[in-house]
């Protein structure tokens, strides 16, 4: 029986997005997958129920055009989930070129909010979608070096909670998910430990070991969506820190009952 869910992943090329685009297609869901690389999307069309679509989401005439061709073809979401990040250039801030330090801002911000603004009018109606963000590095705490990455992280939390404000048929959250072993580490170990600083033999330290299962975010991703606006919405999760394994029944409760938990600056309940 085909499915009557879809969900939207930006960044499904990248290794997280790619893991998720597979866990929910293996879950029955239809998935539209949005990459920047064609050679890479190519791939991602072995999986079942899934049609990629190119586009630069940093450029936008190439939204604009995306948003065109999924109207035309008939596209409602259900989640939309965002898996672009990029932490270039690494380096202090009075260091580094502000050009590249301010396109980051943009495709680290400002283009996934772009996306989710041209997309909005294709959600399915009458119902309650899900939209799930990354948090990263530094949003409870410093990250040198790496300083376009962490405000855009930082704003896309407070983000989530304006979204929750604004938009009452949203429940839209943010999950960090820890160390993930990911591509995205790469950029640090092509910086050196000039550039990345203390962040340098971290991540060298980080790679030799398992880090944040891809399987673990899909699970955490569940339960938000399970858990609903109410105690999801406008949220700022840690998937290795918050007790939402085994049901999470008691963290449910707590956030249920205090609406200013979770937020930006983030207070546990």
């Amino acid at each position: 029986m085909p499915s009557s869910r879809t969900a939207i992943i930006l960044g499904a090329t990248a290794d997280i997005g790619r893991h998720l685009a597979e866990r929910l297609s293996s879950d029955n869901w239809n998935v539209v997958g949005i990459g920047r690389t064609a050679l890479r999307l190519r791939e991602l069309e072995k999986i079942p129920n899934l049609k990629a679509y190119q586009c630069s989401i940093a450029d936008g005439d190439d939204v604009e055009r995306l948003a065109g061709e999924m109207r035309a073809a008939g596209h409602q979401w259900d989640l939309l989930v965002s898996c672009v990040g990029t932490t270039e250039p690494i380096g202090k801030f009075f260091e580094i070129d502000f050009d590249e330090w301010e396109r980051s801002i943009v495709v680290n911000f400002t283009a996934q909010l772009r996306v989710l603004h041209a997309l909005w009018p294709l959600r399915r109606p009458e119902r309650t979608v899900d939209v799930m963000l990354l948090a990263g590095g530094g949003t409870n705490g410093t990250f040198p070096n790496y300083s376009a990455y962490c405000v855009t992280k930082i704003a896309l939390i407070k983000m989530c909670e304006l979204i929750h404000d604004e938009a009452s048929d949203a429940n839209a959250f943010i999950i960090g998910p820890g160390f993930t072993r990911t591509r995205i580490h790469e950029e640090t170990l092509r910086a050196g430990p000039i550039a990345a600083g203390r962040s340098y033999d971290k991540v060298r330290a980080y790679l030799e070991e398992q880090g944040t299962s891809f399987d673990d975010i899909y699970e955490h991703m569940r339960w938000c969506m399970l858990r609903g606006r109410q105690v999801a919405g406008g949220r700022n999760f840690s998937t290795v820190h918050d007790r939402w394994r085994d049901g999470g029944e008691e963290l449910a409760n707590q956030l249920y009952d205090d609406p200013d938990a979770f937020r930006l600056r983030r207070r546990q309940p």
